[in-house]
């Protein structure tokens, strides 16, 4: 006989081994942005003195407007700038993102910036693409 005060039994959940599965990955996602975030900020130092060398550092490289935009032109710097756009954006909008996952804004709030934050990031990609894939047209007679 059945005893009539015993409950059903509860639904089963997700195994065990999944929810490890998604916290495995989440967490090798997040290992993987600290490592590129320090990677991505090596590469930029790199890219800096690189950048102070070839263009600041010594009188061949010329300081005038027609030289710049030759030395713009040059696929090899087209290449060289682009890349540090693209790692620029990515450590800045990354340390961005972890400074607002630090603050445990609400969620409307945290949406909003984030939405603000990708919006900016793209623009000044945008403009920066721009700027150096169009430089060669600004030659001035």
């Amino acid at each position: 006989m059945e005893n009539p005060t015993t409950t059903a039994p509860e639904p089963a959940l997700a195994p065990p081994a999944l929810e490890v599965n998604v916290r495995a990955t989440k967490s090798r996602r997040s290992a993987f942005a600290w490592y590129f975030q320090r990677i991505s900020g090596l590469l930029l130092v790199l890219f800096t003195i690189g950048h102070f060398f070839m263009v600041h550092w010594t009188e061949m490289s010329g300081h005038d407007f027609n030289r710049s935009v030759d030395r713009l032109s040059d696929p090899m710097f087209q290449f060289l700038y682009l890349g540090f756009i693209v790692l620029g954006m990515y450590h800045g909008v990354q340390g961005m993102w972890n400074i607002l996952r630090d603050y445990k804004l609400p969620r409307g709030l945290y949406i909003g910036a984030l939405v603000v934050l990708i919006g900016a990031a793209l623009f000044f990609t945008y403009l920066g693409f721009d700027t150096v894939l169009s430089v060669h047209n600004w030659k001035l007679n």
